[in-house]
């Protein structure tokens, strides 16, 4: 059994709370940290089976019964904490992303090295079972070589312009699942980024310097070219969706709903909205996630997603920024170096 601690207890900390207790095996969380915890807070976490809480997450990195760390903190934290946990010998899965800054990113690279702790990154959505089956048929050869990436991500409501203005932008906090959805389905790293975006939706997120629509074309290093279309508003629910278009055929995934049912009729024919938001549809998904995880600390293997998955989306998501402000193409060699 594998013993956690998990550091942030806000709406990602519970959602993992939620998954590893009631659906992931061989995980016990011992300890919930957060420095905002209240009593209703607390209580919520021992009634999902925790046996310790606490608002200093020193008390999960000092305590040497704890074999990893979920860091599901405020994102300025996530690479700080990795440090820290990395040092102590802890395996670590850090929410997305390890930090706004790639030289951040680089010292918990540094960090890692010579050690077996196992990083993991927390891209969910490589667990959802539609995405995961697109990307099997693509790595089977099932449309033979990918020319055509096509990736539909919009929000069903907009987020607050004060959350805009911590969150990094539209690029780092929402597109960057979407840039590692990308890597997943081509198999590989992007070369350019164009970025074509506006604020449509809210103006007090322009006025928070953010934007809130986009499209985003890719150049893959393997010759495909992805685009990615980004909304922050959809009102009709949480639209996720991608196509791979291949040189033998064609992989597309649709949007989760209640149910498939169709109703057809003298007024038209109508179908159930998507899934809200994405802790309806990727619940599993991040259970999912967790598992593979533990499963990497149990039998002494690679995580699926390793600190470099954690730096090359962010790499995308700077380039993209730097395409929107100085209107032209930019190479990730640019932003690398």
């Amino acid at each position: 059994m594998v013993k956690v601690g998990i550091i942030g207890a806000g709406r990602i900390g519970r959602v993992h709370i939620t998954s590893i207790s009631t659906k992931v095996k061989n995980a016990q969380i011992k300890t919930v940290a957060d420095p905002f915890l209240n009593e209703e807070t607390a209580a919520w976490a021992k009634s999902m089976g925790v046996e310790n809480t606490t608002k200093d997450y020193m008390e999960i990195i000092n305590d040497p019964e704890i074999d990893a760390v979920l860091i599901c903190s405020s994102t300025d934290t996530h690479s700080p904490i990795s440090i820290q946990a990395i040092q102590a010998g802890k395996h670590v899965f850090c929410e997305k992303p390890i930090d706004h800054d790639v030289a951040k990113i680089r010292e918990v690279i540094a960090a890692l090295e010579g050690t077996k702790v196992k990083y993991q990154v927390g891209f969910n959505r490589r667990f959802d079972h539609s995405f995961s089956a697109a990307q099997q048929a693509v790595a089977a050869g099932k449309i033979g070589k990918p020319e055509i990436i096509k990736i539909t991500s919009r929000d069903p409501e907009p987020p607050t312009p004060e959350y805009v203005k911590v969150s990094g932008g539209m690029f780092l906090d929402m597109t960057i699942h979407d840039f590692d959805m990308a890597r997943f389905l081509a198999g590989c790293d992007a070369t350019e980024v164009y970025v074509q975006a506006a604020n449509l939706v809210d103006p007090a997120i322009g006025e928070a310097g953010d934007v809130d629509t986009a499209v985003i074309t890719l150049q893959m290093e393997n010759g495909a070219i992805a685009v990615i279309d980004n909304c922050r508003k959809a009102v009709y629910g949480y639209d996720q969706r991608a196509e791979v278009f291949g040189s033998e055929g064609m992989v597309a995934i649709s949007n989760d709903c209640q149910s498939t049912a169709v109703i057809s009729n003298a007024q038209g024919v109508t179908g159930e909205k998507p899934l809200f938001f994405f802790l309806e549809r990727y619940m599993d998904a991040y259970a999912k996630e967790i598992e593979e995880f533990i499963s990497a600390i149990e039998n002494d293997t690679d995580t699926p997603l390793g600190v470099e998955d954690g730096l090359k989306p962010v790499l995308m998501g700077i380039a993209a920024k730097k395409s929107y402000e100085e209107h032209r193409p930019v190479k990730l060699s640019e932003i690398m170096e």
